[in-house]
């Protein structure tokens, strides 16, 4: 009963750092390459302006994110990974196979109804 316990608070503690509607997507564009802002905007346009800004802040303060401004006119933000962030690569890369595997099961479950 321990482990379920202790298994839990695990689960707790990364849907604290993970959990919403678009920190995983957000994290998925930023895997492979450093964002502009503008950039992730458009990635990702069903988001608003504040909910993006909010959740790049928070991914920043649990330091899974590094914010850099650009010295340029007019000043330019880029997002990316830190090396504590880089961590989280093989579980994302594992939800997306996951992700995959379940639409095509979804898919295959509608063409045989």
């Amino acid at each position: 009963m321990q482990e379920q316990t202790e298994g839990t608070a695990f689960v707790q503690a990364t849907l604290k750092v993970l959990g919403g509607k678009w920190k995983l997507l957000i994290l998925w564009h930023l895997k492979d390459y450093t964002r502009r802002y503008s950039e992730l905007k458009r990635l990702i346009p069903e988001i608003s302006e504040k909910m993006l800004i909010q959740q790049l802040r928070e991914l920043e303060n649990d330091e899974i994110v590094h914010r850099t401004v650009l010295s340029e006119v007019p000043p330019k933000v880029e997002y990316s990974f830190t090396e504590y962030g880089r961590s989280l690569e093989p579980v994302l890369q594992k939800l997306c196979n996951w992700g995959e595997q379940h639409l095509r099961r979804l898919e295959s479950d509608k063409a045989s109804t």
